[in-house]
């Protein structure tokens, strides 16, 4: 939401940036609605406004790609990089944002001449209702971070409405369709709209917790209630949860730059 706005701000000249960084953590990892909004509405957007949209991927060392499920899945994998859940339903430590988010778009930086002595400008798409967000963003040396919606003290609900004024359609919630920092209604949504999505969470938390079995840890979870994903968002169930924005969890603001 909030970086769509910026996009739309750019486009009418109202903020100074030519260039939108998308580091795409993987095709079978981004929700598929991300995805589709970045090809079918913003690149386009982007390109009759005369604007740059980059869509970035994790290289290693070799030259070949890596996504995130990718790593989940490699049998050699010891260590689990998104926050799942531990039994008592706190979250367990995450490398995700950093190796897929932040070092992504440090190293496109640094590729296109950013230096701690010539930084480049990053402008994050963090709104005013959610300005500890900002409190907790460490910059880079590389980096000058910028915020240009608390320079316009707009909030999430400004951003919806400028989306909206220049007649695109509001984005989805970018994050990963597998994130453990979900809410229990967006689980239960997934269940319910996306089964394909579901099936392939409920085998990735199976998957984690063979390979944790197999070197002597404890269970881990992708919810908050300390039991397997099929359990924990039984099929057609129709109580609502409460609004967990609390639980969004991303505080970096990566996780759609």
């Amino acid at each position: 939401m909030q970086s769509t706005a910026l996009l739309v701000l750019a486009a009418q000249g109202r903020i100074d940036y030519s260039t939108f960084l998308f580091a795409n953590v993987g095709d079978d990892s981004e929700h598929p609605g991300t995805l589709a909004y970045i090809r079918d509405v913003a690149m386009p957007y982007a390109a009759g406004a005369g604007l740059d949209i980059q869509q970035l991927h994790r290289r290693r060392r070799d030259g070949a790609t890596e996504t995130l499920w990718q790593r989940l899945n490699r049998p050699d994998t010891r260590s689990i990089p998104i926050p799942v859940r531990m039994a008592n339903g706190a979250p367990g430590r995450r490398s995700c944002t950093g190796d897929f988010k932040i070092k992504v778009i440090g190293r496109w930086l640094r590729e296109h001449g950013a230096t701690a002595k010539n930084p480049a400008t990053v402008g994050i798409g963090i709104s005013v209702d959610e300005i500890h967000r900002a409190n907790r963003r460490r910059s880079e040396p590389h980096e000058e971070i910028e915020y240009p919606l608390l320079d316009l003290g707009l909030r999430r609900s400004d951003c919806e409405h400028i989306i909206a004024a220049a007649g695109l359609p509001v984005p989805p919630k970018s994050a990963c369709f597998f994130c453990p920092f979900r809410t229990v209604e967006a689980w239960r949504q997934q269940r319910r709209n996306e089964p394909e999505l579901f099936v392939r969470s409920v085998q990735l938390e199976k998957t984690l917790n063979m390979r944790r079995a197999a070197i002597g840890r404890d269970p881990a979870f992708l919810t908050r209630y300390g039991r397997p994903l099929s359990d924990a968002i039984p099929a057609g169930e129709g109580e609502r949860a409460s609004v967990e924005e609390g639980d969004a969890g991303c505080d970096s603001g990566w996780c759609m730059t």
